[in-house]
């Protein structure tokens, strides 16, 4: 794709860690930025030479936590937009098209994009409804979140939101899927445990996120992925609130 003329230039930025199945795709897609930065956890795979194949620019670091990895990335890009990928997501040519033609005459200091996630074997229905993300934004105006997994960019001033999708190629079984969660819900015990009314939340929140995904977000059209994914959103609830409760009950038997 040809870049716009006179929009202000783009950074994507991508972290990685043995990422080599899936960054080809993802940084094919972003080839219409002016620089590809990609930070790289000493990846043991191929990783980095996809990278530097794609004309990437590439800084190794330790890995420092999904946040703060992140928030190193984006400070480290050359230019003032950035658009925040994973290694396992990408863009379709119509979205970056649409990204590329916004920039031309930008109206806010961030941007949120649909995200449609493979859901095992297959995509979701069309007519699913798909969550958003603010991945596109101007990085003087933003910080990372403080979650310690599910950190994510947040901006200070105008945020909208575009009708073009990224695609989250996501877990592409149901082993991966489970794997997953269970690493991230140990993650977030932490965090969760100090929360008020657990056990309430333990109790209602998993059923009210079936229901949400399944019915409201309609991933009922989706056939059996949409439910087995629906379930595992609710389970990863359970999860979490179940391990901060262990966390919590942990730390009084020692005190």
């Amino acid at each position: 794709m040809e870049r716009a003329a006179q929009r202000p230039q783009l950074s994507v930025v991508v972290t990685t860690y043995n990422s080599a199945d899936t960054l080809a795709r993802c940084l094919s897609s972003t080839r219409f930025a002016d620089e590809i930065l990609v930070l790289d956890s000493f990846s043991s795979d191929t990783t980095v030479s996809i990278a530097h194949a794609h004309g990437a620019r590439v800084v190794q670091a330790e890995f420092l936590g999904y946040g703060p990895q992140k928030a190193k990335a984006v400070a480290l890009a050359e230019h003032s937009w950035v658009l925040l990928l994973d290694a396992d997501e990408w863009l379709p040519e119509a979205t970056a098209r649409a990204i590329a033609h916004w920039l031309q005459a930008p109206n806010a200091n961030g941007v949120r994009l649909p995200r449609i996630e493979r859901m095992f074997w297959r995509y979701p229905h069309p007519w699913a409804k798909a969550n958003t993300f603010l991945r596109l934004f101007q990085r003087e105006h933003m910080q990372m979140s403080a979650s310690a997994i599910h950190a994510a960019p947040e901006v200070r001033g105008r945020v909208r939101t575009l009708p073009c999708v990224f695609v989250h190629e996501g877990e592409v079984d149901i082993a991966t899927k489970v794997a997953k969660i269970n690493h991230y819900s140990s993650g977030m015990a932490d965090e969760y445990a100090g929360r008020r009314f657990l056990h309430l939340r333990l109790l209602l929140d998993p059923p009210w996120i079936f229901f949400k995904s399944y019915l409201l977000r309609r991933q009922c059209l989706s056939g059996w992925a949409g439910l087995i994914h629906s379930v595992s959103l609710a389970y990863y609830a359970f999860l979490r609130y179940a391990k901060a409760i262990e966390k919590r009950k942990q730390r009084v038997e020692w005190d």
